[in-house]
């Protein structure tokens, strides 16, 4: 349709002098004043007049002929803005059946009910049709002004109604474009908040750890203390009772010598009572146990140490990573002895480049989790550990329930935990997605419900960018 407003009427009768009538109406003869036009623009300069029609009049004689109009000029994209429909057409559809047809293809057509007769009262009319604002009623016989009227008003009515609807459309979409842009503004922004709340926890979990490994540091100091002077007394009292041991077989040499029977029935009541045979078997293997245990607890002072180590300068450090998961295993050793029997497959490794403290904190939640995973009944943990081109390699494998796939592509996100409240943040492993994305390296699960899980953490053996 061009931009000009429509003017285009379909008129549905099956009278034929009511088509006459209506075009005599609508399309009126023009008025030849070529002359006067002429000689008025010849003195003032203007340009000759065209005669131009007031209203574009289509015909049809029954209700399937006006429908079938209406459907062509709508192919066409020139629909009609208006409709005067016969009420009383005795041949096919009357007026109502032939408007709501036309409504059916085209509700923007305003619509005027001509007719001389009482079929159906007004009220009934409209209450059928439904269509107080698109109709109207032109009582037979009509005056001519009264119809020119109508026309131009209803034609003025469609042309308003559908700039209207073009601007609800235009605002509709931009109302559509601005929720867009305001839905992806929300996504962004939720997922800035989501990811400022997992550095805001990934900065206390550190700060945490910083703390644990100072307090670590100051804690081995003050257990390394007493633990030299015990192991020293230790070592010195195993020297005394070897010279006592030798004292006490020459002191039992020297009863043979001795004259008074009673004194040396005496001395072997003496031996008897005391159980100096049990004491001279018994005391090394206590001093032995004492020396064992001792160095046990230096050994897991230092693995705490090394495994709390506070990575103060932030700068890459050549470790091996097989030593990390002995220490983590002996710190948790506890965790594990009631619960898991633990199998080592482990590859010869070389050292790579790492925070070794952040990588022993990885490595300490695969396993107290696979531990938890196992659950009541005595399980296994697996850990394996090999190298490939330019990468190493650790699994931690659990024999627990499991991992439901729901869930198991919601483990690293933040605070997501199965674990009851009070039991577990949900940081342990996106702390550890974290700390492997860091290192350049990648994590993975795999996992089956009700035979285990087991996770995957591949290293670089070189690191190409300084530590963050």
């Amino acid at each position: 349709m061009s931009e000009r407003s429509n003017r285009r009427i379909l008129l549905i009768d099956d009278t034929p002098s009511i088509h006459v009538d209506f075009r005599k109406i609508l399309m009126p003869a023009p008025v030849l004043t070529g002359e006067l036009d002429e000689m008025e623009a010849a003195l003032f300069g203007s340009e000759i007049k065209t005669a131009s029609a007031l209203f574009e009049l289509d015909s049809a004689y029954g209700g399937q002929e006006g429908l079938g109009k209406l459907k062509w000029a709508m192919q066409q994209d020139r629909p009609y803005a208006l409709a005067f429909v016969d009420m009383r057409m005795p041949e096919g559809w009357d007026g109502a059946q032939t408007i709501e047809h036309l409504w059916q293809h085209d509700p923007r057509l305003q619509v005027v009910v001509c007719t001389a007769y009482s079929d159906y009262s007004w009220d009934e009319l409209l209450d059928r049709l439904q269509a107080h604002d698109r109709l109207l009623i032109l009582k037979k016989p009509f005056d001519n002004i009264e119809v020119q009227q109508m026309a131009n008003t209803l034609l003025t009515k469609w042309d308003m109604t559908e700039r209207a609807s073009m601007q609800v459309d235009q605002l509709a979409q931009m109302v559509e474009r601005r929720t867009r842009q305001l839905t992806e503004t929300s996504v962004e922004l939720q997922r800035e908040i989501d990811e400022r709340k997992q550095l805001e926890s990934q900065l206390v979990q550190s700060e945490k750890l910083a703390s644990l490994g100072q307090l670590a540091a100051g804690v081995a100091h003050e257990i390394n203390n007493p633990i030299g002077f015990i192991s020293s007394n230790l070592g010195t009292l195993d020297g005394y009772f070897k010279q006592l041991q030798e004292m006490l077989d020459a002191y039992r040499d020297a009863e043979k010598a001795i004259g008074s029977s009673e004194l040396v029935e005496c001395l072997q009541q003496l031996r008897e009572r005391v159980e100096l045979e049990f004491l001279r078997d018994d005391i090394p293997l206590l001093i032995k146990e004492s020396k064992d245990g001792i160095n046990r607890v230096g050994q897991i002072v230092k693995d705490l140490k090394d495994f709390s180590r506070v990575d103060s300068n932030q700068e890459w450090q050549w470790v091996n990573l097989q030593q990390g998961i002995e220490s983590t295993l002996n710190i948790v050793a506890n965790e594990l002895k009631y619960k898991a029997d633990v199998i080592k497959e482990y590859q010869e490794l070389p050292d790579i480049e790492c925070l070794p403290s952040q990588i022993n904190q990885v490595i300490m939640n695969l396993i107290v989790n696979a531990s938890q995973a196992i659950g009541p009944e005595r399980g296994t943990l697996t850990l394996r550990t090999g190298n490939e081109v330019e990468k190493v390699w650790i699994e931690v494998q659990d024999t627990g329930a499991g991992i439901a796939p729901q869930t198991l592509q919601k483990i690293f996100d933040p605070f997501f935990t199965t674990k009851p409240v009070g039991q577990g943040t949900g940081l342990g492993l996106s702390l550890s997605y974290g700390i492997v994305k860091k290192h350049r390296g990648e994590i993975s699960v795999r996992s089956e419900v009700g035979a285990g899980t087991t996770f995957r953490v591949e290293l670089p053996i070189h690191q190409t960018k300084p530590a963050a």
